[in-house]
């Protein structure tokens, strides 16, 4: 029993930790968006809309598990939690054409909205346990959203799937 009890809290510290990457001893943060990046160009290019909807809640609901569920044992908001930072910039990417410079462009576009937090991003903070842990980050993420589409909205650019670039 207690072999299955230390498996179940490494799990629980590998999803809170998103596989680890929020014990990086520099921006866990930036590490736990990266690795998502990476996990997002990898398995998400075949989503449609019914996939995206079924990703973004099941990761945002286990995100909202796994951090409430770390902040009883670390204390409130934890910087090694980076399963938010997940949620957050798959809420960025979602929907946009899939490639590498979505997930480039998202990765600093999101980055850049968790750590200013406009109005009234910081706010969601307060919110209870892992809930104001990731909703902050999904905010965010929203901000991100609406930024690269207005990009793409206001110069006619297009982020459209992998294609070779031509540098002629």
């Amino acid at each position: 029993m207690e072999l299955f009890t230390r498996g179940i809290s490494a799990l629980r510290t590998a999803t809170a930790t998103l596989l680890f990457s929020g014990y990086a001893p520099i921006a866990p943060g930036t590490a736990g968006t990266a690795v998502t990046a990476v996990l997002y160009y990898l398995f998400c290019s075949s989503l449609g809309t019914l996939g995206w909807i079924a990703v973004l809640t099941t990761v945002t609901l286990v995100a909202v598990a796994a951090a409430g569920s770390a902040e009883r044992q670390w204390g409130k908001d934890p910087g090694r939690v980076v399963i938010d930072e997940a949620a957050g910039y798959l809420v960025t990417v979602a929907f946009l054409p899939h490639g590498w410079m979505t997930a480039v462009i998202g990765f600093f576009v999101f980055r850049f909205f968790d750590i200013v937090k406009p109005a009234p991003v910081r706010k969601l903070e307060d919110l209870p346990g892992g809930w104001g842990v990731v909703f902050d980050d999904v905010g965010a993420g929203i901000y991100g959203q609406l930024f690269i589409r207005l990009g793409l909205l206001l110069t006619g650019a297009s982020l459209a799937p992998d294609v070779g670039i031509d540098l002629h």
